[in-house]
């Protein structure tokens, strides 16, 4: 059995983690529900930390087992690889909230796991099939987000064709409320389970926990604190980036935030109960870009999104370049 005091470290490690996803995250799930100005910035983020917290009483961990299990094979994981791949996601993170930059911090945990891993062991350490599903997602999500984002700005359009715009937009401020709420439910339950599925491996590589335990039901006390971690991050609110996403990439009214994050809850949600883990980033930026596409396509400023998708792009080699050279440091005395 590995020393307690090193797990114990990286079960804190592993909900820092957590934390500044929340942190990082933030901006997500509050970007458009502060920039239409239906809450303000700190009672938006408490609005969006409850939801984040009791999505835990909903769903299936189905995410956390893809994680646990999906990305690099289980039994080749040391608590060296599992340190530095959060150390990597972590780095990865600070830096893109630093800049501004609504990466994925999805992609950066699942970067950092596989660079490490790879220094480690070599490439056949990784699960190609689980792997590809995220590579291919990483193009849907967004694409889905912007598709939904574009009917239902396109449909709440014309279902509000013949009302006064005082009007449409004093319903939607009150239906933004249910939409925020949603997406931040959508926004815990996936990203909450990755660090789950870190923990899991954790427990699994010292011998607390079986092979088939990475596929079962996550137990509660690591649900409930992956939860409260990610909701306290939300709490403290990564306001750099609430910027670039409510504000800068493209101009929303109460019924495109409303469109938007009905769009991005849908897409996470569903591929959430798939066991997909998907960005939460990546999918509530297509569903704005295709809200502002309604408009007319000079609405979206394409040099800022073109940007963001570089973030993208970067996320997974770039953190996994991390935590490899981190783990080249660390294996000798982990």
């Amino acid at each position: 059995m590995a020393d307690l005091a090193l797990i114990i470290f990286l079960i804190f490690m592993a909900l820092v983690f957590d934390f500044i996803n929340g942190f990082h995250d933030a901006a997500n799930s509050i970007a458009t529900v502060v920039s239409t100005r239906v809450l303000k910035p700190q009672h938006a983020v408490l609005w969006a930390a409850f939801f984040n917290f009791i999505a835990a009483f909903f769903f299936e961990t189905r995410v956390a087992s893809t994680i646990g299990k999906g990305v690099v094979d289980p039994v080749a994981i040391t608590l060296g690889v599992v340190a530095a791949g959060l150390f990597g996601a972590i780095a990865w993170n600070l830096i893109t909230w630093w800049l501004g930059l609504p990466s994925s911090s999805s992609h950066a945990l699942i970067g950092g796991l596989a660079g490490a891993a790879v220094v480690h062991d070599g490439w056949g350490i990784l699960q190609g099939g689980g792997l590809l599903t995220i590579a291919i997602f990483i193009v849907l999500s967004p694409l889905i987000g912007f598709l939904l984002g574009f009917i239902h700005m396109v449909g709440v359009t014309w279902i509000a064709r013949h009302s006064a715009p005082a009007k449409v937009d004093g319903v939607f401020r009150k239906l933004q409320l249910a939409s925020a709420g949603a997406y931040s439910l959508a926004h815990g339950l996936n990203d909450a389970q990755k660090t789950m599925g870190i923990i899991m491996l954790i427990l699994f590589s010292t011998g607390h926990m079986t092979a088939a335990d990475l596929g079962k039901h996550a137990p509660w006390w690591i649900i409930l604190s992956c939860h409260a971690a990610i909701a306290l991050g939300t709490m403290f609110g990564g306001w750099r980036i609430v910027k670039t996403m409510g504000m800068r990439l493209t101009k929303l009214a109460p019924v495109g935030g409303f469109a938007a994050e009905t769009a991005g809850a849908i897409t996470i949600i569903g591929v959430s109960l798939l066991g997909i883990p998907v960005s939460t980033t990546h999918t509530i930026t297509g569903a704005i870009v295709g809200v502002g596409a309604t408009h007319r396509l000079s609405a979206v400023r394409w040099g800022l999104a073109g940007t963001i998708i570089w973030a993208w792009v970067l996320t997974i080699p770039l953190s996994a370049l991390i935590a490899g050279a981190v783990y080249m440091v660390l294996s000798p005395f982990i």
